[in-house]
Formats: C-alpha cells, sequence, structure tokens
C-alpha cells in the first residue's frame, strides 16, 4: 500500500470499524476511537508533502493495479501539484470535525463518526484517482454518506434537504457518466484520465463533453443557477456536515474542471470560457448581495460560499498562470475559512439552539474568547490582507485585471459585499449590549473549542502571512494545464 492508500484507506477502515463494533453506551470509547483514526489519518499524508517533487508537473506517489480487466479498469492513483494540498486538507478537517461534534452527538455516535470518516477516505480518493471509473466511483459514493449524515442528525427539514441534496448532485453525475463512456470508446478502450487529455476529439465532440461535465461539476460547485440546494442543506446539516460540505464536498466539482473539462475539451473550454465567467461573476456579485438580507447565520454563509466559489471558477476559466493557481488558492483557503465559520455558528448553536441572527447580541460580554475567534474568521471571510481569505481573491483579481480590465472590476465588488453581509452579521451577533437572557447566560468556550479555533486560527494565519509553500507545489502543474489548453487552440 502506497501513500496515498493508506489517506484512503485508513479513515475508511475505522469508520467501518466504529460502524461495527460501536455502541450509544461505549460513547466515549467511540469517540476516542474516531479521533485517533481521523489523526492517523492526518498523519499519513504529512510524508506526502515531505516527498513532493517541485518543478515538475508528472503525477506522484503513482500506484496502479488491475481492477475490472474485462473492461481495463485500473486502482489507478496519483496526485500533482494541482491535486495535491487536497488531500492534507481533508483530512485535517476531518479531524477538526471529529473534536469540534465530541459533545454535540449524543446518539448514534459510532455511525456518525463513521459516517465522517469514511466520507474523508472517499473524498481524498476523488482527488487521487487517475482512472475514469474510479474517479466516478468515489465521486458518486461521497453522496452516500453525506445523505445519511443530513438526513439523520440534520434539522427538522432534515429528509427534505438531504432529498434535495442527493437528487441534484446525482442528476448532474449521470451525464458525466455518458461522458466517460463516450471517453472509453474513443481512446479504444481506455478510462487512464492521462491518455483523455491527448485525444483528438472534433470540436462538436469536445462541446458535448464540456457541457456533460459541466451538468455533474457545475452544481457540485455549486455555480449559479445549480446553488439553490445549498443554504437548504446548509440550514439543515449538522454543524460537522456543514463544515465538511463546504470545506471539501464544494471543491470536488470546481477540482473537476481542471482534472476534465479543460484537459480533454479545451478548445470548447475556451469557446464557452464567456459563459463561464459571466456565471461567475454572478456568483459573485449577486449572490453576495443575497447573502446580505439572510437573517439566518448559516445561510448567510452557505450564500457567502457560492459568491466565494464563484470567484474559483472565474480564475479557471480566465486562463492565465495568476488565475488559475489564485482560484487554487481559494479553494484551499475557502476550506479553512468556511470550515471556521460554520463551526464558529456551531458553538453558540449548541448553546442557544438558534441560528437566527436576531436571537443575538452582545456576545463578546460573554463570550470574550470564543468572539476573538470569530472577529478572526469573520475578516478572513472579508478577504483581509494577512489571512487566507486574501491571497487567493487577490490572485484571481490581478489574473482578471491581466485578461480584460472591467472583469477584474467586476470581480474586485466581492470584497466590498463580503466585507458588508460579514461585518454586519459580526456586528449584530457580537458587539453591543447585551441583547436579552439567552446571551447572558452564555458561557465562553471550553478547551476543547479553544483546540478547534486555534487550529483552524493558526491555518487561516499561516495561509495568509506564508502562502509560498501553496503556491510552490502547484505553479508548474498549472502552467503545464495552460500550455496543453493553449496547444490545443492552436492545433
Amino acid at each position: 500500500m502506497g501513500l496515498l492508500s493508506l489517506a484512503i484507506w485508513v479513515p475508511i477502515a475505522f469508520g467501518a470499524l466504529l460502524l461495527a463494533v460501536g455502541r450509544d453506551e461505549h460513547a466515549p470509547a467511540v469517540r476516542w476511537l474516531a479521533l485517533l483514526g481521523s489523526v492517523i489519518g492526518f498523519l499519513v499524508t504529512i510524508p506526502l508533502y515531505q516527498g513532493f517533487k517541485l518543478g515538475t508537473a508528472a503525477m506522484q506517489f503513482v500506484e496502479k493495479a488491475e481492477w475490472i480487466e474485462r473492461f481495463n479498469v485500473h486502482y489507478h492513483l496519483g496526485v500533482d501539484g494541482i491535486s495535491f494540498w487536497f488531500v492534507p486538507l481533508t483530512a485535517f478537517i476531518t479531524v477538526i470535525v471529529v473534536i469540534a461534534s465530541w459533545e454535540a452527538i449524543t446518539e448514534r455516535v459510532n455511525q456518525y463518526m463513521g459516517a465522517f470518516l469514511i466520507l474523508s477516505g472517499l473524498m481524498i480518493g476523488v482527488f487521487s484517482a487517475l482512472d475514469g471509473i474510479l474517479f466516478y466511483v468515489f465521486f458518486e459514493a461521497t453522496l452516500i454518506p453525506m445523505y445519511l449524515i443530513i438526513g439523520i442528525w440534520g434539522g427538522p427539514n432534515k429528509i427534505y434537504a438531504a432529498f434535495k441534496f442527493f437528487l441534484y448532485t446525482l442528476l448532474g453525475s449521470l451525464l458525466m457518466l455518458i461522458a466517460l463512456i463516450f471517453l472509453y470508446n474513443q481512446s479504444g478502450g481506455s478510462f487512464d484520465i492521462a491518455t483523455w487529455h491527448q485525444l483528438p476529439l472534433s470540436s462538436t465532440a469536445q462541446t458535448l463533453l464540456f457541457f456533460a461535465f459541466f451538468a455533474a461539476f457545475a452544481v457540485k460547485v455549486p455555480m449559479f443557477p445549480f446553488h439553490t440546494w445549498l443554504p437548504d442543506v446548509h440550514v439543515e446539516a449538522p454543524t460537522g456536515g456543514s463544515a465538511v460540505l463546504a470545506a471539501i464536498m464544494l471543491k470536488l466539482g470546481a477540482y473537476g474542471f481542471l482534472r476534465f473539462s479543460m484537459p480533454i475539451a479545451p478548445d470548447a473550454a475556451r469557446e464557452w470560457a464567456w459563459l463561464m465567467i459571466t456565471l461567475s461573476l454572478i456568483a459573485v456579485i449577486y449572490v453576495g448581495l443575497v447573502a446580505m438580507v439572510q437573517k439566518d447565520m448559516k445561510k448567510l454563509v452557505a450564500y457567502s460560499s457560492v459568491a466565494h466559489m464563484g470567484f474559483v471558477t472565474l480564475g479557471f476559466f480566465i486562463f492565465n498562470d495568476l488565475g488559475v493557481s489564485g482560484g487554487l488558492v481559494q479553494m484551499i483557503a475557502h476550506g479553512f475559512v468556511s470550515g471556521a465559520m460554520f463551526l464558529s455558528i456551531g458553538v453558540l448553536y449548541d448553546r442557544v439552539h438558534s441560528r437566527e441572527i436576531a436571537a443575538y447580541g452582545g456576545v463578546v460580554n460573554t463570550m470574550p474568547n470564543f468572539t476573538a475567534f470569530a472577529l478572526l474568521f469573520a475578516m478572513a471571510n472579508c478577504g483581509l490582507p494577512g489571512t487566507a481569505g486574501f491571497v487567493g481573491e487577490w490572485m484571481v483579481i490581478l489574473g482578471a485585471v491581466k485578461a480584460n480590465f472591467w472583469i477584474g472590476m467586476a470581480a474586485s465588488t466581492a470584497l466590498i459585499f463580503g466585507a458588508a453581509y460579514t461585518l454586519w452579521m459580526f456586528k449584530r451577533v457580537y458587539l453591543g449590549p447585551v441583547a436579552n437572557d439567552h446571551v447572558k447566560e452564555l458561557t465562553d468556550i471550553n478547551s476543547r473549542e479553544f483546540l478547534v479555533m486555534a487550529l483552524l486560527a493558526i491555518a487561516v494565519l499561516a495561509m495568509g502571512l506564508y502562502p509560498r509553500p501553496f503556491t510552490d507545489v502547484m505553479d508548474t502543474s498549472v502552467a503545464e494545464l495552460l500550455k496543453h489548453v493553449a496547444l490545443s487552440k492552436l492545433n
């Protein structure tokens, strides 16, 4: 077993173990076992960074074995500069979510923790898969644990939200499956993704493939106007579910554009870039305005996620180094920041059992330590320089201005809207005098919650102050991808 297999199967094995042996009467032991599994899952990703070679766009840590011999399907794994950082990010967020859910979940603890660990392994599988069918299996399998997390531990409308989540994402993926089968036939019976990148496809075939992949990935991101499932799901999902959904699952769709849409259908990607840029700008501007009028904190942050992911797709489809690298950095930063925002809301919800902004006011008076963390995460969500939220957005804006000044100008409005809705929420929830008895009775965060907030704060500041380790890893792979797209256009 290579390092990538360990990163995938260690959390899945621990998750399966929890499902098999855990019982609610053994909840303390179940929690410790889940924490052990998530920490080991994160530790096995550290040697990946130590062994990653800079300056090459080749796949690294490659593993390949026969899987379904008759159809030439392989268990084929590997990462390059584009996919690498999502492996440790997924494992890190899983550790955070296990610690954050320590006391919040009291029923079916083993199933809850098990679902998250299995989901973690499956998502790492998506980022590591180099075989089309293996990618599809991991991509679709992630729906099952998240569906259960929402449907079992969610809010009052959890069944509606779980069905909406499942149906939206599954319907889009069926068109992707047809595209994968078409590419299999075109390549003479290969599911190898790298082989597909070199196929000489007609303009019509590329356009059809581009929109087949678009159906799967745009829903997952989610891009405007396919974003309507996300606020409902976030509102009903438990805190851990919202954190993982925003931090990692939305990235699966954005990653798909870089691994499939752009390299397999480069001419169509260029031809339809105007559509992707338009939809991205609508997400950045219109959805940012929608976030301003939300009364529910979770809905506000959910719409904020759609706006921030609009930056990602905008960066990808302006086809320059700054834009694509900025989009990737934004994906990683959004993983830290959005996860922190949802977990902060969870801290308040565990105490007051309300997500309504109007239910709070003056929280700083009773929870000063927690408010300090919440302020940092709010500033990162605004894109304050020195935090992770700034780096990717700034790179995308620079890349957009380089491509077209007016696109960059439109994109930069996100910083204004982001500051408006985030700081307005912060003011109403945290500042001023104590608003009611619920807030008066609040107690500050305990040592476990402090640990969660501190780990996320360190990640947000470290990435904001020194993003070079992230950009160094991705630079060569991004340049190679853009070279491939440009050369295809010339041919």
